[in-house]
């Protein structure tokens, strides 16, 4: 059951509306210190750089940033809009945006033609949830 409102690009979310949300629609996702953040685990460097690229290109063609916390296996994308003060309609956005493509796995699609990355840890770069 939705517990909040579509707001303009601008108006702030309260905790309690952030909170229903984000359980709603990016449940991997909580909100801590006016952020809402979500870590994503990867098996190692290559994998890291990959997640940190791919959250970069889609935060620049949203003109939308988050704060990344980098580390060997994880990278964790912290996201508020700073001129507003607080969460916005552009955080949800952005967070559903990087969710879904840091996510994406092509072969768990049913009939799906890309078969996706192979189950040996040889070519594993990401820990899907």
């Amino acid at each position: 059951m939705t517990q909040w409102r579509k707001k303009t690009a601008s108006e702030v979310f309260t905790p309690e509306e952030i909170t229903a949300r984000l359980a709603e629609e990016l449940p991997k996702w909580y909100l801590e210190d006016g952020w809402i953040r979500r870590k994503f685990k990867t098996s190692g460097w290559k994998g890291t750089l990959m997640v940190v690229n791919t959250v970069g290109h889609l935060a620049e063609a949203a003109w939308h940033h988050p704060d990344l916390t980098v580390s060997y296996a994880f990278v964790t994308v912290k996201l508020m809009n700073h001129a507003a003060k607080g969460i916005t309609e552009k955080d949800f956005e952005l967070a559903k945006k990087i969710e879904e493509v840091v996510m994406w796995q092509p072969g768990a699609v049913q009939d799906a033609v890309l078969e996706g990355t192979p189950d040996d840890p040889r070519f594993k770069y990401i820990k899907y949830d």
